[in-house]
C-alpha cells in the first residue's frame, strides 16, 4: 500500500462531477474552443457519444498525438521515427503540453509509473484540470513533467506539462475531456491560434 502511494500522489481541491457519469443535453450538444494543445502539428481521434467513455472528463473528449515526419519527403505524418516501441520514438514524447485557455489549476494528479508503448497501464493517470471564470473544466491526462500547481492561474498557450505515458495509455499521448455542470462539451480548435505557433508552419 505504501509502495502505491508513493507511485500516485494526488494533490486536488473540489472539482463538481468530475469522472461521475455524463448527463448530455437531449438536443445540441455544447462546444468549448481551445487553444492548441501542443506547439507542433498534432491529430486527434474523439470519444463519440455511445462509447465507453461515459464520464465527464471522459465524455465526447479526444486523444492528441503530435505528428512528424514530414521532412523525409515522402508527404506522409508519422506517429512514431522507427517501430514505435520506446517512447522516445515517438514524435511526440516529453513535448509541450500548453494551457487551453485562461484558467485556474483546480486538480493536479501524478502517477509516476511510465508505461512501455503498445503495453496498457494501470492506476489513475497523470492528470490536470483547468477552471474557465465561466465554470468551464478542461482535463488534461497521462501528463508528465508538470510545471504548475492547484491554485496557479495559468494563460492560454503556456507550457504546463509534457507529453507522458501513464495510467490507462497504451502510448505518449494526451486526453483531452471538458464540461461543463453536468454537461459534456465538445471540443473545438482555434485554427487562428495555431497558425500564429511556428510549428504549424
Amino acid at each position: 500500500m505504501l509502495a502505491l502511494l508513493a507511485v500516485l500522489a494526488t494533490t486536488e481541491s473540489q472539482v463538481p462531477h468530475l469522472f461521475e457519469p455524463a448527463k448530455p443535453a437531449a438536443g445540441a450538444v455544447g462546444s468549448v474552443m481551445l487553444g492548441p494543445v501542443f506547439s507542433h502539428m498534432f491529430m486527434c481521434v474523439e470519444h463519440p457519444e455511445g462509447n465507453d467513455a461515459s464520464a465527464l472528463g471522459d465524455a465526447f473528449g479526444t486523444d492528441c498525438v503530435v505528428v512528424g515526419g514530414m521532412d523525409g519527403g515522402d508527404g506522409y505524418f508519422r506517429l512514431f521515427r522507427s517501430d514505435g516501441k520506446a517512447n522516445a520514438d515517438w514524435y511526440g514524447w516529453q513535448a509541450d503540453v500548453l494551457a487551453p485557455f485562461d484558467a485556474t489549476v483546480v486538480k493536479l494528479t501524478i502517477n509516476e509509473t511510465v508505461n512501455t508503448p503498445g503495453t496498457m497501464g494501470k492506476d489513475s493517470a497523470s492528470d490536470l484540470v483547468f477552471k474557465r471564470r465561466d465554470g468551464t473544466y478542461v482535463v488534461f491526462a497521462h501528463v508528465d513533467g508538470v510545471q504548475v500547481k492547484v491554485g496557479d492561474m495559468v494563460r492560454q498557450g503556456q507550457v504546463v506539462a509534457h507529453v507522458g505515458n501513464n495510467g490507462a495509455s497504451f502510448a505518449p499521448h494526451i486526453h483531452i475531456g471538458a464540461f461543463k455542470g453536468t454537461q459534456p462539451l465538445q471540443i473545438r480548435w482555434d485554427q487562428r491560434a495555431e497558425g500564429r505557433l511556428s510549428g504549424f508552419q
